[in-house]
This record gives C-alpha cells, sequence and structure tokens, in this order.
C-alpha cells in the first residue's frame, strides 16, 4: 500500500553551510546505534519513533521533536505499526554554536537537555526550513533555521554534557581508539588490540563502552560510515569507497550505511551531488 511505503531524501541546500537535510517516512526501518557529529533536531509529523538514549527507550509522536546531542549514541525504529515521518535537519556544532551565542545567555558549545520536547510550533518551523529549502528560498530557509534553534535552545537548552572524567580505562579507550581509527579498513582484533594496549580483552571492551557508549565493532561501523560519507561527498564511487574504509564489498556498505544514514550510499550521493550541479545550489 502506497501509504505505508517508505521513502526518505537525504540532502544539502548550498544556501545553508553546516547543515544536512532529510525528510523520511519509516515503517519497518531500524536504526542500529550510532552518532552524528551534529545535532539532530527531528520532527515528527505522525506516528512515534522510539529510539534509546541515555540508557532508556525515548518515545517521540506527532507535534515532538527529537533532540540528540553531537557524539551521543542511539538508535532509532518504529513505535507503532504504521510507522513515523519526520522532517530533520543536522546543523553543524558551529552552527548551533554561533545561533547559541547570538540569541542566548548559553556560552561555550552548547547543547539540549532533554531528548524528547512536545512543540507543535517548533516542529512545524521545521518543516518550513526543509520546504523553504526545496523551493530554493535562501532567506526563509536560514531565518527559519536560527528561529528554530533559538526556541529550542531558550526552551531546552544548556552547557554540552561534561565527558566522564578521565581515568586509566578511559586513556585505554582513546588509545584503542586511534589505533581504530589509523587501521580502519584491516583493524585488529579483540584480543590482538588488548595486547598491544597492555590490557585484557574483558577489561578494553568494558572501558570502551564506559567511554564511547558502544563496543570497538559498533564503533569502528560508525566510523566506518562517517568516513564514507566524507568520501562520498568528495565524489568516489561507492565501490571504491567500501573497500577504503574496511567493508569487505559494496552490499556491505550499503546495509551498514542504510542503517546508521537512512538512505543507501548511491541515493546519498546522487542527491547531494544534484544539488552541487544545480545553479545556485538550489533543488
Amino acid at each position: 500500500m502506497e501509504g505505508m511505503s517508505e521513502r526518505a531524501r537525504h540532502w544539502q541546500y548550498d544556501e545553508l553551510p553546516g547543515v544536512d537535510l532529510l525528510r523520511a517516512r519509516y515503517v519497518r526501518k531500524t536504526f542500529v546505534r550510532h552518532t552524528h557529529e551534529s545535532f539532530v533536531i527531528a520532527a515528527i509529523a505522525d506516528g512515534v519513533e522510539v529510539f534509546h538514549h541515555g540508557g532508556a527507550d525515548q518515545y517521540a509522536g506527532a507535534g515532538a521533536l527529537a533532540l540528540v546531542n553531537p557524539d551521543t549514541p542511539h538508535t532509532g525504529r518504529a513505535g507503532v505499526p504504521e510507522g513515523w515521518r519526520y522532517g530533520a535537519v543536522y546543523p553543524s556544532v558551529d552552527v548551533v554554536t554561533e545561533i547559541a551565542a547570538e540569541t542566548t545567555a548559553l556560552r561555550g558549545t552548547p547543547g539540549f537537555v532533554s531528548p524528547v520536547v512536545q512543540d507543535p510550533y517548533a516542529v512545524g518551523l521545521v518543516h518550513q526550513v526543509l520546504r523553504a529549502a526545496d523551493e530554493g528560498n535562501a532567506l526563509a530557509a536560514d531565518t527559519l533555521l536560527r528561529v528554530a534553534v533559538t526556541r529550542l535552545l531558550r526552551s531546552n537548552g544548556g552547557p554540552m554534557p561534561a565527558r566522564a572524567v578521565r581515568t586509566a580505562g578511559a586513556a585505554t579507550a582513546a588509545r584503542a581508539r586511534r589505533v581504530l581509527e589509523e587501521r580502519m579498513a584491516r583493524p585488529p582484533g579483540l584480543e590482538q588490540l588488548a595486547r598491544d594496549l597492555g590490557t585484557s580483552p574483558f577489561a578494553l571492551l568494558r572501558a570502551f563502552r564506559d567511554t564511547y557508549g558502544m563496543p570497538p565493532h559498533a564503533w569502528l561501523t560508525d566510523a566506518r560510515v562517517r568516513r564514507a560519507r566524507r568520501l562520498l561527498d568528495a565524489g568516489t564511487a561507492p565501490a571504491e569507497v567500501a573497500v577504503a574504509v574496511g567493508f569487505t564489498d559494496q552490499p556491505h556498505l550499503n546495509r551498514h550505511f542504510s542503517r546508521i544514514v537512512g538512505v543507501p550510499p548511491g541515493a546519498y550521493q546522487r542527491e547531494r551531488k544534484n544539488v552541487q550541479d544545480r545553479p545556485g545550489g538550489r533543488p
């Protein structure tokens, strides 16, 4: 049935730098545990999204916003049989920090306090940003984005949650992360990685989970998809990207990319290339 079909568009608008845009309808889609380098401001139009965040399931229905700070592990799935329809903006840390400095009393890097906010007016603002971007209306898109972010920061903003104190385990986890970043295409196994760092596999697993909110293998998949996005944005073919970031082949990349970004890598690259190729970058 058409009304129950899944569809998604993930794109950028050149006149709205530092912001990714998404419009989607999902029914069976499940987002695995992952993070974003940017903020997530997802405005639910209908249905219910459930996402695990901060140790508990969070429910966002029509008229609510799902808000996630950068580098915060979370998941995503439908909370009702008909799924959920939403629009989302992903402003960078720099964009949100600049808006906060201009329009709020928050200083430093701001963050959202609650992951779910009931605010139908702000939901409408997010959808208006997406509509303005579709229409090539730069003035409206930029203005409405600033109004929406300011409203949410004033009602639900605070200092970015402090990172955990630096313990010996956190230092080991950070070293492990550097190794995985450097050897992304051919990473060591958990036992070898622990041995190289002078610890045990279980101790490393526990320290990594405590520091980054997910085990090393899940973090590595997330990091590979982040790097894949950069390579796709630079014009690298998906098959080449898959090998470069350490996936077995393109279907392997497709599966993990879709479970984190929400669209397959080919569709992701086409949308972003289409925007760049149009005069003025306008959809």
